[in-house]
């Protein structure tokens, strides 16, 4: 992973993969783990590799690295049981992002959410709580053979180095990814500066890298970040549409601004900032990343 990132400029990630699969006739999104189930049905696994496959060509024909990420952001211990499904899904996730890999060139990643809701820092873990309740997930990713693990959308430092430190653990690389407000900063209102020392300082591996991901690349604000921010963080996957989240969470309908703003954005966080892996959340879909194959050379 480390080498992919030294010798790519440009990396692709996905684009939205339940948002996508939530509007689709012939699927039908688990209330407590989202996609994760999905894997078992012979109906909806097709309707999901569709979506993953067509990203992995068009990463193929541009001839560019992707991260691919399993569905499981929702699949922690205590979801998991709730449900009833096997407590193997995670590592069955796993197996099943293997199955479908058209390559070597694209790195799969065993994915976890926060616990509570993502865009309500005050329901973060604390440091302790998170290590005890992520460990059984991560570890469950980690035995499977994934290429790197990630957590995305934290809002909360303390759940984020909790997580960190159970992910350094496992000796696998692995990203810090933040959902972050308006003005840049961690939900819970620390800056990505502070928020980067502070995992970097207590962790004994620090992470492969940081992310942003779940809101519009305008969020960012990157003349008002550091230069040292810039230095680890390594990604954005970004919504399509500049709405905050509550009037996100709250619409009835999706939402996307223009694909070039939204492109150029992105773009302009590779080419001036140094961020390699460039994908799409929340609205997002094949159409964006094409923008940004189509248009990275300009």
């Amino acid at each position: 992973m480390k080498k992919l990132l030294e010798n790519n400029p440009l990396v692709l990630m996905e684009a939205a993969v339940v948002e996508q699969l939530r509007r689709s006739k012939d699927v039908q999104l688990d209330a407590l783990l989202a996609n994760a189930p999905l894997i078992y049905d012979p109906i909806a696994s097709k309707a999901m590799t569709a979506i993953y496959q067509q990203h992995m060509e068009l990463a193929q024909q541009a001839d560019l690295p992707m991260l691919l990420c399993t569905p499981t952001w929702r699949a922690g211990k205590d979801r998991v049981e709730q449900s009833g499904i096997s407590n193997t899904i995670n590592s069955d996730a796993v197996a099943f992002m293997q199955n479908i890999r058209l390559s070597d060139n694209i790195k799969i990643g065993g994915m976890i959410g926060c616990k509570n809701d993502c865009y309500q820092p005050d329901e973060g873990l604390s440091v302790q709580q998170a290590e005890l309740f992520h460990r059984w997930q991560i570890e469950q990713l980690a035995t499977a053979g994934v290429d790197f693990l990630i957590a995305e959308t934290l809002p909360n430092i303390n759940e984020a180095l909790g997580i960190a430190k159970v992910m350094a653990a496992t000796n696998i690389p692995y990203i810090i990814s933040f959902v972050i407000s308006r003005d840049g900063k961690v939900l819970d209102g620390t800056t990505l500066d502070a928020a980067i020392q502070f995992i970097d300082k207590n962790t004994q591996h620090p992470p492969l890298g940081y992310m942003v991901n779940c809101v519009h690349p305008s969020f960012l604000c990157p003349n008002t970040q550091t230069t040292k921010v810039f230095k680890r963080l390594i990604g954005f996957q970004a919504n399509a549409s500049s709405l905050d989240h509550c009037d996100l969470e709250n619409a009835g309908e999706l939402h996307t601004d223009d694909i070039a703003e939204w492109g150029e954005l992105m773009l302009n966080l590779n080419a001036n900032y140094g961020m390699k892996i460039l994908g799409g959340c929340c609205g997002t879909n094949i159409e964006h990343l094409r923008y940004l194959i189509t248009n990275n050379s300009k």
